[in-house]
């Protein structure tokens, strides 16, 4: 198994997170710093991250957050700011978020000690539905929700076609449904930004199948055995 494969497999942070790691010299097998990232390493290796032994766990666990605002979706902040992890108290099990929500943004955000599963969902090639509540400033017109639908420039490059849906509509703000399956930084606030509105407010409803349903904003819950098992489904693992 490759060394940040390995790391990702006993909860020590996603996998790219654990590429990071070794790269920094934080990471040794068998008493040799490790620095590069096609390492092998076996079941009977010895492999220590930050001076302290690290061993393969054999459960993972899996969560569901309603994220509130004023969050940050990270296991530590360099500003000192909350973390996403300050509202899991009740979990002793390392976990790290599968993915990022904006700090001003809420909604459903999964958190496991799973590296290999966080790897897969959050792979470039993943695809996978995400549907947000959007409320924006003022109001959209049919021309600027038809280039949300066809796609529109961010960053130099077109976003994929997207699902809208007006949930309701006054002069001074819109109330969208919309569904994406890419995973761009920022992407439903650019997205909203390039046709001319602000967004106000954003939140994430659903990842795929999974809903966030009646969870209450800063609360949590265990994802159940059918949930964890169709994020496996719909999860790009590499088995190396």
């Amino acid at each position: 198994m490759r060394l940040q494969k390995y790391l990702a497999s006993c909860g020590i942070a996603s996998r790219r997170k654990c590429e990071e790691l070794i790269l920094e010299g934080k990471v040794s097998v068998n008493g040799q710093i490790i620095q590069t990232l096609g390492t092998q390493v076996e079941e009977d290796d010895e492999v220590y991250y930050n001076h302290k032994r690290v061993q393969l766990e054999e459960k993972h666990v899996y969560y569901m957050l309603n994220k509130p605002a004023g969050y940050v979706t990270t296991v530590q902040d360099e500003k000192q700011r909350a973390t996403v992890l300050d509202l899991m108290k009740g979990v002793k099990t390392r976990i790290f978020p599968v993915g990022r929500l904006d700090y001003n943004t809420s909604g459903l955000l999964l958190l496991t000690s799973d590296g290999a599963l966080t790897y897969g969902l959050t792979h470039p090639k993943h695809h996978v539905n995400k549907t947000y509540e959007v409320k924006l400033s003022g109001k959209v017109t049919e021309r600027s929700l038809d280039m949300l639908r066809k796609g529109v420039m961010i960053d130099h490059r077109k976003t994929y076609p997207a699902e809208v849906e007006v949930v309701k509509q006054n002069a001074k703000h819109t109330w969208l449904k919309i569904t994406i399956h890419e995973g761009r930084n920022r992407q439903i606030r650019k997205m909203c930004e390039a046709v001319g509105y602000p967004v106000v407010q954003l939140k994430r409803l659903s990842v795929g199948s999974i809903q966030l349903g009646s969870l209450k904003v800063g609360e949590y819950r265990a994802l159940k055995k059918e949930e964890v098992d169709y994020l496996k489904s719909i999860a790009i693992i590499e088995e190396v």
